[in-house]
């Protein structure tokens, strides 16, 4: 067995266990594995492990590695960094999942680009945690007003909120924010019940608080090699 292979059994055993600690059921929660600064390589080992969702947050990575491994079937691309309103008609063309849906002006593109390809994607509104307006993402006291212009894209599918926690504090302070601003969400929108939060080094405590998207990339890629 590779160590590859053996990082990523560990994560999917420890997802499982957390999961069974907060009473939850494991399949609610989807691994997504943030396959950034790795070559397409370790996308088909990991697939073969039988992974089938993958992160980047560049487009200019992302959309070379979708090409060179689009014979492998039932691939999920996210895309799950800060999306330049130029890169949207490049980044639909390989992910139809934006966890970064955080200003009108990319609403605007995205609604452009969907009605010319005449297409559905889906994506979760990213929160702002902090308190730097400069930083991507909609203060939790803005998502409503944010939410209601989102929902208004055409074959957009707002699947819930999006949230990265703060480094220097403890995460579970994050985490409640980002649970209640799902609850919140879905009093506008009822569907909208995902939550995209959690990284490989607090995707335990993320799960706790309701994450049914966790985006690990270190714990399960090992050190980046690009």
């Amino acid at each position: 067995m590779s160590e590859l292979a053996e990082r990523y059994g560990a994560i999917v055993a420890a997802i499982a266990e957390r999961a069974s600690q907060a009473s939850r059921d494991a399949a609610e929660i989807q691994l997504i594995v943030v396959s950034k600064n790795h070559g397409p390589e370790l996308v088909r080992e990991l697939h073969s492990l039988g992974q089938r969702d993958f992160g980047e947050n560049r487009d200019q990575e992302a959309k070379p590695k979708a090409e060179q491994t689009q014979d492998l079937p039932d691939v999920n691309w996210h895309f799950v960094g800060q999306l330049q309103s130029n890169k949207v008609r490049s980044a639909l063309s390989y992910s139809r999942i934006i966890h970064s849906i955080d200003r009108p002006s990319l609403l605007s593109s995205i609604q452009k680009e969907l009605v010319l390809q005449n297409s559905l994607a889906s994506g979760f509104i990213q929160l702002n945690l902090t308190d730097d307006p400069g930083r991507g993402g909609v203060q939790p006291k803005d998502l409503l007003e944010f939410a209601e212009k989102a929902v208004e894209v055409s074959n957009l599918e707002i699947l819930g909120v999006m949230g990265v926690a703060a480094l220097d504090r403890d995460p579970r302070i994050d985490f409640e924010t980002i649970a209640a601003a799902s609850q919140s969400l879905r009093g506008l929108i009822p569907s909208a019940k995902s939550i995209s939060a959690g990284m490989s080094h607090d995707f335990k405590e993320a799960i706790d608080f309701g994450a049914t998207h966790l985006r690990i990339g270190t714990v399960i890629t090992g050190k980046r090699n690009l």
